[in-house]
């Protein structure tokens, strides 16, 4: 679902960098959750202000957001605090730099005073009349990987080369069978730090699939072309088709069969991700006129062309 950023800040469309910043700091002072203590609404609202700042007070960003929506986010890195990078090449390294909390508060507050003494108010510490300030979960973030098809519809692992703060990291993920373009798939405490002694946030990857050379999806089935010469269509034949998990299988092509006759190999498409059964294969006959055919071949298809035109055309219809 769509979300309006300049609704969330209380802005116009037209609003000026200045007028984002000033908007953001006045909502963000009421409802900030060390003001708010377990207050779920105030938590939520002042998330929804982090990432409509996120977007609108950076140009490039506002620019994408404005012509397509939140749809924009499809290819973004993650947010505050972390810095990804990955060699599939989509997307690229997101994120902005928070406001200093003295800033946000009008750089006139005594926030040793208002938070119950000294140090930051984002540590784990005592509020006013001694309350513990309430854990928050830190923040989610998203990005998105290309993987092999094979990969996505038979599984298996996929290594992600990240970037923390500077550090490189090497996050191995496994991809379960049978997903597909828009999966997400979620990583437990790899976002985000939490505050007042919260959990860590979670990395939630969404996968595009690349391409395959002559498979094709359709839901869990799997869509095949099979090319047959003029005569294995006549005659009929027994030919190697493909399969994703079972090689090259025999499959019989029945006589006299025309271009684009379909066969179906019972259970060898992709697993389904909820009851793990095997969707079909489905092969598409493809007949490929010869090349170039010597004298002799070239006779026997005249003297066939002599037979058909004892047929008339009307029959092939």
């Amino acid at each position: 679902m769509s979300v309006d950023y300049y609704k969330t800040l209380e802005i116009s469309r037209e609003a000026s960098a200045d007028e984002i910043r000033k908007a953001y700091k006045k909502m963000a002072r009421k409802y900030h959750p060390d003001l708010n203590p377990d207050d779920a609404v105030a938590q939520q609202k002042f998330n929804e202000i982090q990432e409509a700042y996120d977007v609108l007070n950076d140009s490039d960003k506002r620019e994408q957001y404005d012509r397509y929506g939140t749809a924009f986010k499809g290819g973004q890195g993650p947010q505050p605090g972390y810095s990804y990078s990955w060699k599939e090449g989509s997307g690229g390294p997101g994120g902005f730099s928070d406001l200093d909390l003295g800033d946000l508060f009008g750089g006139q507050v005594d926030l040793g005073g208002m938070f119950g003494g000294g140090g930051s108010p984002f540590g784990r510490q005592t509020g006013p009349r001694g309350r513990r300030q309430r854990a928050t979960k830190g923040q989610d973030h998203r990005l998105e990987i290309d993987i092999p098809f094979h990969v996505a519809a038979e599984g298996g692992e996929h290594r992600l080369e990240l970037s923390r703060d500077g550090k490189p990291e090497r996050l191995n993920i496994k991809i379960p069978a049978g997903v597909d373009n828009g999966s997400v798939i979620r990583l437990a405490g790899e976002g985000s730090p939490g505050s007042g002694g919260g959990q860590n946030g979670d990395l939630l990857v969404t996968i595009r699939v690349a391409p395959h050379p002559y498979f094709k999806r359709d839901g869990n089935n799997i869509l095949v072309e099979v090319p047959i010469t003029v005569s294995e269509a006549v005659l009929g034949a027994k030919v190697d088709v493909p399969t994703l998990n079972d090689g090259n299988v025999l499959l019989t092509v029945p006589a006299g069969s025309s271009s684009g006759t379909k066969l179906r190999l019972r259970e060898k498409g992709v697993p389904d991700r909820k009851t793990k059964v095997r969707g079909d294969q489905f092969v598409t006959l493809k007949i490929i006129a010869p090349q170039n055919l010597g004298s002799k071949a070239d006779q026997l298809m005249r003297q066939f062309a002599d037979y058909e035109k004892t047929n008339p055309r009307e029959n092939l219809w």
